[in-house]
């Protein structure tokens, strides 16, 4: 299936969690009250204020009453959750999608700019066939080979949001210089990733640039990878989404959207853009190693 540009429900889902918390902190009930008063686990409710389910409007309207909230809210908010239904075009991917990654397909689908850091991979948005087919094979050794295609199905279709013809994101992305040197699936393989890695470099909407074995220590080895993720602004000139850090490890993903979480990656990313070889250096560098693989 090809992707459509629609962000499905996650950003209903999103607005309605946000909507549904602010409505339980203004009341002074904590996550267990409010769960004990609606008779539901406290993980519902962790994941309907983080934006992880969809929602029906009787439990809108239910959550509204334990809340105290009037009725005009209620009734917009009932409305709301009727969106997070919506199903944007990955859900075709459901029986391969990791547990809550769907969350930020739909995220990643919404951004109107994405400020990426990769340290020991080349990003999923970038990655060739066989790159990725390589990746996910190590990662799911005991996956039957179907399904392991269907995973790299997956991430190519999530790609074409790089080059849509409507409101496609500016990119702004740093690589270590490991990621470049790391020979993921043999020489063949990783000349054909670099290759490809120049083409993307090349379009109107990324920005990339590597961060060099020269520089020694820098903000990057402390942070990790991240995605910083920034959203289109409605006819108020306001955010439809705040901006949302995305970091992933073994346990799971990480989700921040305070403001002082994510002014403090953005200082971050700033210090490693800043640090990195200029973009033609860093194509040089690209071109270089990919000279090497072959």
């Amino acid at each position: 299936m090809t992707p459509s540009g629609s962000t499905g429900s996650t950003v209903p889902r999103r607005q309605l969690g946000r909507y549904l918390r602010d409505l339980r902190s203004r009341s002074r009930l904590t996550v267990k009250a409010a769960a004990m008063s609606l008779e539901w686990s406290e993980a519902k409710i962790w994941r309907i204020e983080t934006g992880h389910t969809s929602l029906r409007s009787l439990d809108v309207e239910a959550m509204c009453k334990v809340y105290d909230a009037p009725a005009d809210l209620t009734e917009a908010l009932m409305a709301l959750a009727k969106e997070t239904k919506a199903r944007g075009w990955w859900h075709s991917y459901g029986d391969v999608i990791p547990e809550g990654f769907d969350l930020y397909i739909g995220l990643e689908e919404a951004a109107s700019s994405l400020w990426w850091y990769e340290s020991e991979l080349i990003p999923g948005l970038f990655q060739t066939a066989e790159y990725a087919r390589t990746l996910i094979r190590a990662d799911n050794s005991d996956v039957a080979e179907e399904e392991i295609e269907r995973r790299v199905d997956l991430r190519m279709a999530r790609q074409t949001l790089l080059a849509r013809s409507v409101a496609a994101p500016q990119l702004r992305v740093v690589l270590n210089e490991a990621v470049l040197r790391r020979p993921i699936g043999g020489g063949h393989v990783m000349k054909q990733q670099l290759e490809r890695l120049i083409d993307i470099g090349d379009l109107p909407n990324v920005t990339l640039r590597v961060s060099a074995f020269e520089m020694g220590l820098h903000h990057g080895v402390m942070t990790g990878p991240f995605v910083l993720m920034e959203f289109p602004r409605n006819g108020q000139g306001n955010e439809c989404e705040p901006p949302t850090i995305y970091a992933e490890n073994l346990a799971g993903a990480l989700y921040l959207d305070k403001p002082h979480e994510v002014d403090r990656y953005r200082v971050a990313f700033t210090r490693i853009w800043d640090a990195a070889l200029d973009e033609h250096t860093s194509k040089a560098l690209i071109t270089e190693v990919a000279g090497d693989y072959a």
